[in-house]
């Protein structure tokens, strides 16, 4: 199954590591545009010490690796009336705290007396230009979107002329004019009413200045660069809500899907995200978030929806004991405490369950590049339940390993507990190299003796990013390669003496093009994997099986082959950051029957609580996984009835994903 990719921005890998304390905002004008270059003074109210920064060419700012406490933020902007708030700064979180200017009053040069010659004329002035910033106000707020708010360039230089005004915005002349303009002014350091002077009337109106952007944050790992662009990765660009002690998350996951080999149960095989055919279907419904206060962490999110049943179905360990915990864990996918702390650039220590890395693909499919990811994903494990440990020495390098009870498994299938773990390597914005690990575990139900070993390794890259254009703004690939296998209790890595070869080789490659400023994309690729012994490959839910029961239908011996292929090619259509919606044509083969035909893959009249046994042409269990007993038992040749598999499927399908 699939494992989510860490992130700078990117969660999983991260925890809430990935978000530095600090405070990000916008700077808003009069009329609610946004002000360019703002000068904004960051204090901490504690022990006095101050960080500037300015506001950008869309009016945001940033400022990181702040020590948790109060602070005061003045934001200051030549021909505004300073803006002032103040925030409470928490370990890892970014406070968000937005600024809006008032207009600034008139202010006189200090030389000037207190009463100004030719008032009268003054005033007539005052009202033609006020006259001026009401049509241009108007023309502001016909727009869709506030522009970032600048003064005509004439009003700018009409105020050039009286040597007793202080060079301010036009606005300012009117303080109760809801209107709006700033000057492209750089910033002076403090108010303009405190540090301007006035130039002669010769003087011309200020040129246009180039924003200042934000300082890069080289402290939070992985927030160098924006990866919202790999497979794997959720591409929310900002938190819906977030607060100091929590932030949540929501995903909303349905689609529909037609399988061409129109199955007469509608029942799809063989795969971790298509289960019906021909139907509306709700994949995913979760609710949840993390939580962080004072470095201590939290995570929860629930699984409703199909993923409620199919997931938990290929987990085995679920057999081993008493107390039933596919019930127990059945609507959780992450749930787990744990401790920040300030090591290098972060340790994380954490305790639960977690979502597995092992092959590239995100558990949630809101975060990948197609709907349906390749065999290597699939066949490898959706979640770990365990300890892991996070250690980030650099901001482009993490180093985390596990111990786990087993490769996806609830419980410990045997004596040993799996260890395993990832190192993750960013060293550019373009660029990813994960390498992912494990191994010891004894992961085969009731053979303690098999142990297995399993390595998945990816690499992604970016080769071309325009993200204005309205033409192709991006264009990346990734490619992924699995090997692995199980050895001991009659079966080896390679064959030969010891019993047959049990292993797992696997790859596969997609290579992704968006268009529009991101607003479209499409993705194509495949994959195959060779997996003698069958020991990753998923058993269809053939009358019911799952992982524990297993089916005569399709057997998991020693020895039994499993050599498959598939490609895909996916639309997706991304108006909002929070919402993908998708159309994929898709195509799996395998080499012996495996996927669901005309015919289905239930027995006559459903369902009989026998999975492990055959079933006679009357719907009842033969009471046998022995074929000729099972003739035997339901009254000799042609008695026993089979499901109709299918060595391809081809299937259509579409949907819409949310992630807030």
């Amino acid at each position: 199954m699939v494992a989510a990719v860490l992130s700078g921005g990117i969660q999983y890998a991260l925890g809430q590591s990935n978000v530095s304390t600090g405070i990000q905002g916008t700077v808003h004008g009069p009329a609610g545009g946004s002000v360019v270059d703002a000068r904004l003074t960051v204090k901490n109210l504690g022990n006095d010490t101050t960080q500037c920064t300015t506001s950008d060419a869309a009016g945001k700012y940033c400022v990181r690796n702040l020590i948790p406490g109060a602070y005061e933020i003045v934001a200051a902007k030549y021909g505004f009336s300073d803006a002032t708030t103040r925030v409470v700064v928490t370990p890892q979180r970014q406070v968000h705290a937005d600024l809006k200017f008032k207009l600034a009053k008139v202010v006189r040069t200090a030389a000037e007396p207190t009463e100004i010659k030719n008032l009268g004329a003054i005033e007539a002035r005052m009202e033609r230009l006020e006259a001026q910033l009401k049509k241009y106000e108007e023309q502001l707020s016909s727009r869709e979107q506030p522009p970032v708010e600048t003064a005509p360039s004439s009003l700018v230089a009409a105020l050039g002329k009286d040597p007793n005004l202080v060079p301010i915005s036009p606005a300012t002349l009117a303080p109760d004019l809801k209107g709006t303009v700033a000057s492209n002014v750089a910033m002076p350091t403090g108010s303009a009413a405190q540090q301007s002077t006035l130039p002669s009337s010769s003087s011309s109106a200020p040129q246009n200045q180039a924003p200042v952007a934000p300082a890069v944050d080289l402290q939070t790992p992985f927030a160098f660069g924006d990866f919202t662009w790999l497979n794997g990765s959720p591409r929310n660009k900002d938190e819906a809500v977030d607060t100091p002690f929590f932030t949540p998350e929501v995903r909303f996951d349905s689609n529909y899907m037609e399988d061409f080999n129109q199955p007469v149960d509608h029942s799809m095989g063989g795969t971790t995200e298509s289960f019906r055919s021909g139907e509306f279907q709700v994949e995913q419904a979760s609710v949840g978030g993390d939580f962080h206060w004072q470095d201590v962490r939290g995570r929860i999110l629930t699984m409703f929806g199909l993923f409620a049943s199919t997931t938990a179905r290929n987990d085995a360990s679920t057999a081993v004991g008493q107390w039933d915990l596919r019930t127990a864990y059945r609507y959780i996918s992450e749930a787990y405490g744990g401790y920040h702390f300030n090591v290098n650039h972060g340790l994380n220590v954490d305790a639960g369950i977690f979502v597995s890395y092992v092959g590239l693909f995100s558990y949630y499919n809101f975060d990948n590049w197609t709907y349906q990811p390749s065999y290597v994903s699939s066949n490898t494990p959706w979640f770990f339940n365990g300890l892991r440990v996070q250690w980030f020495p650099t901001n482009k390098l993490k180093i985390e390993p596990w111990v786990i009870n087993g490769w996806q498994s609830y419980a410990k299938f045997n004596g040993h507990l799996g260890l395993g773990g990832q190192i993750l390597w960013q060293p550019q914005e373009w660029f990813k190299l994960v390498l992912n690990n494990y191994g010891n575990g004894t992961d085969t139900l009731d053979i303690p003796g098999r142990s297995r070993l399993h390595t998945d390794d990816s690499i992604e890259v970016r080769y071309f990013n325009k993200p204005e254009s309205s033409g192709i703004s991006k264009l990346a690939f990734s490619l992924t390669g699995d090997a692995g296998c199980e050895y001991g209790a009659g079966v080896t890595c390679h064959g030969g003496k010891g019993g047959p070869k049990q292993s797992f080789l696997g790859w596969m490659a997609h290579n992704r093009v968006w268009w529009d400023k991101d607003l479209f994309a499409i993705t194509v690729g495949g994959g195959m994997m060779n997996n003698p012994g069958r020991f990753l490959t998923l058993i269809p839910p053939i009358n019911g099986a799952d992982a524990i029961s297993g089916t005569p239908y399709f057997t998991t011996n020693p020895g039994d082959k499993a050599h498959m292929w598939d490609s895909t090619i996916t639309f997706n259509w991304m108006p909002k950051q929070y919402i993908t919606w998708w159309l994929e044509g898709g195509y799996r083969h395998s080499d012996v029957p495996y996927w669901t035909g005309r015919g289905g893959i239930t027995p006559p009249g459903g369902n009989n609580g026998a999975p492990a046994y055959y079933v006679c042409n009357t719907g009842a269990t033969a009471g046998t996984a022995d074929l000729t007993s099972a003739y035997a038992a339901c009254g000799g040749p042609g008695s026993v009835w089979f499901p109709d598999l299918r060595r391809g499927e081809a299937t259509l399908s579409a949907g819409v994903m949310v992630k807030f």
